[in-house]
């Protein structure tokens, strides 16, 4: 006896046709810590805390292309790594069911044989040690080994707007991840974002030389 299964068409919810940041927004955002495009935003963008790097030394940075996934299931993961460009950046909401590994060794292979910039999700992944080996940079909320399905006929979005927490992420959003977290720009203020980061860089930087020349906090910012 065969069992039919309904087939959710994927092109159905697919956008391939967007617009990107520019890679030389994304090219200057690379040296930018994510505090400082988070400040220099207007305080925007903040993924949860909970994601970080899985490996201490992952940095990612480049357009988003979003993924809305069933809650348990991988097979829109997949799907995204390729319906993306070289230099894009994963970006995965699971419907907040956190505790499943829904990626690992194999797909991160995948997606740098594919010349993707990394991902971020909100959820677990597994395979910890071989995705630093691998270098691929992953950003989750941990590590988690639960399994995950692939249902055909369960509804996901790639290239939707997608919302992590109060954060909206749009595709070809500048995303940017190092060791402090994640943060989103849009990518209509990306360039606008990025100068003024690179300003606000070099104004700490001289803070940091008036104080060690013996100047105080409280005399540079004028609260004594």
């Amino acid at each position: 006896m065969t069992i039919s299964i309904d087939r959710i068409d994927p092109r159905d919810t697919t956008q391939l046709d967007f617009a990107r940041t520019a890679p030389q927004i994304v090219d200057a955002a690379r040296a930018i810590p994510t505090a400082t495009l988070h400040e220099a935003g207007g305080k925007i963008g903040a993924f949860a805390s909970a994601i970080k790097p899985v490996a201490p030394g992952f940095r990612l940075c480049g357009p988003a292309v979003t993924v809305h996934a069933p809650g348990g299931d991988n097979l829109w993961l997949h799907r995204a790594i390729y319906a993306a460009q070289p230099g894009d950046v994963l970006v995965v909401s699971v419907s907040d069911a956190f505790e499943h590994g829904y990626w690992g060794e194999v797909m991160s292979t995948a997606s740098q044989v594919r010349g993707l910039a990394g991902l971020v999700i909100d959820g677990c992944v597994r395979d910890g040690g071989l995705l630093e080996e691998i270098g691929f940079p992953v950003f989750a909320r941990g590590l988690c080994i639960r399994g995950t399905g692939k249902d055909f006929g369960a509804r996901g979005w790639i290239n939707a707007p997608t919302v992590f927490g109060d954060v909206t992420v749009h595709a070809g959003d500048l995303i940017v991840g190092d060791s402090d977290g994640v943060v989103c720009i849009p990518r209509d203020r990306a360039g606008t974002v990025v100068e003024a980061g690179i300003a606000r860089e070099a104004n700490e930087a001289d803070q940091c030389r008036r104080l060690r020349a013996g100047e105080t906090t409280l005399d540079i910012f004028g609260w004594g």
